[in-house]
């Protein structure tokens, strides 16, 4: 590890251990805390990445958890601070060692692993992929390769996608194979918070990290594992030069006591604070809804965006119509009732009024918070213009020793 600082490459773990040797007591500890140190370190300067082979359990799962990118191996690899026995004895709650930390609680509940593989082979496989989009070091630009797929290829498929219904789900990852190079889409962490989508691809041979909501999974709304699944990854990208390209497509926070007992006000100023402290090229494309606080979350122009387009399809606003008209003219709907009239009618033509106002992307445009608005076909290559022109982008925050993140 103290090699890799020295020289600027990657540090990739691989891990099987059952913690710390108890008979070594003391100085076993100072060992884990050594290597803990050198993650801190090596943190944003060098990638760590970390595979977990076999059971990890105390000590052994800390360093892991302080790289950026884990891997476990489906089945027969475990992560856990405390295993069954001693949980038995604690809490005296009965569980196995998957149910407890394997793979898939860890991919789908916890998220502390970004990634699963059923064969050593396939794991290997899935980190000289995610090596291949990432920089050996904070100092590097991001990789780039030959782009065999035009840069102006027209995606007509994109022009229809977006349903009639505003209330109807579509697929985001159509959105973002439609435009990348080849259709290729290197994914991290796919199955945990799935409402928010984030992974590697390439624009015209170069590196990206792309961070798009997804419409069908909860209509795309943000809530508290997907604001922090984004905002890690977001500065992750940050601290390596990637540039990031947000697909925009989110009616809001999840409501409810659940969210906000979990504290969702401090997760979504996690992602908040992520694309705001960016100063890679940041390009964002909103699709059809952009609502609200989360309209601000997704790298709006006032996060530092750089270039903001949108799809006529757009709708960017406080809130929905239904909401908005419910809200504004709750009184008069009220006195309407009272004298007998009809209160629905009233709301509804107000809801249309607010849809005609807002539920399109010219009032956004209209005072430069958009760029542009494109055809969606275009997308590509506006997106590709967009990163060609930032590509010598120079910004830099404020001299501190560091900012106060919402943990």
């Amino acid at each position: 590890m103290d090699m890799a600082m020295k020289v600027g490459a990657p540090v990739i773990g691989l891990n099987d251990s059952g913690g710390a040797r108890i008979q070594e007591g003391i100085n076993a500890l100072a060992g884990y805390a050594e290597i803990f140190q050198r993650n801190i370190m090596a943190s944003g300067v060098i990638p760590q990445i970390s595979g977990i082979f076999g059971p990890c359990a105390g000590g052994a799962v800390y360093s892991p958890a302080l790289t950026d990118f884990t891997l476990m191996m489906e089945n027969t690899s475990f992560m856990f601070l405390t295993g069954p026995a001693v949980v038995k004895t604690v809490t005296g709650e009965d569980v196995d060692q998957e149910s407890l930390g394997g793979a898939s609680v860890h991919s789908t509940k916890s998220g502390v692993t970004h990634f699963t593989a059923a064969t050593e082979e396939e794991a290997m496989a899935m980190i000289q992929q995610l090596i291949s989009y990432i920089p050996q070091n904070n100092q590097e630009e991001t990789p780039r390769v030959e782009c065999t797929d035009p840069i102006d290829r027209l995606e007509d498929s994109l022009n229809e996608i977006i349903p009639d219904n505003p209330n109807q789900a579509y697929d985001m990852y159509k959105v973002i194979a439609a435009t990348v190079d080849n259709g290729e889409f290197f994914e991290v962490q796919p199955r945990y918070a799935q409402n928010i989508i984030v992974g590697f691809a390439r624009f015209n041979g170069r590196s990206v990290g792309i961070v798009a909501n997804q419409p069908s999974k909860f209509a795309g709304v943000l809530d508290c594992n997907a604001s922090r699944k984004g905002a890690r990854f977001v500065r992750f990208c940050d601290a390596f030069n990637i540039p990031i390209v947000s697909f925009v497509d989110v009616p809001g926070f999840l409501p409810g006591t659940g969210q906000e007992y979990n504290a969702v006000i401090l997760h979504g100023a996690k992602l908040l604070y992520a694309y705001g402290e960016a100063t890679v090229p940041k390009v964002t494309v909103t699709l059809r809804k952009s609502y609200g606080g989360s309209h601000i979350v997704m790298s709006c122009k006032q996060l530092r965006g750089d270039i903001n387009y949108a799809w006529p399809s757009a709708e960017i606003a406080v809130m929905g119509a239904s909401g908005a008209a419910a809200v504004l003219y709750a009184r008069e709907a009220k006195q309407i009732k009272e004298e007998g009239g009809d209160a629905k009618a009233f709301i509804a033509e107000k809801e249309e009024e607010y849809s005609k106002l807002f539920a399109n992307p010219y009032q956004a445009a209209k005072y430069g918070y958009i760029d542009d608005v494109i055809e969606p076909r275009n997308t590509r290559f506006r997106v590709i213009r967009a990163l060609e022109q930032l590509a010598n982008k120079s910004l830099t925050n404020p001299a501190k020793k560091h900012g106060n993140i919402p943990l």
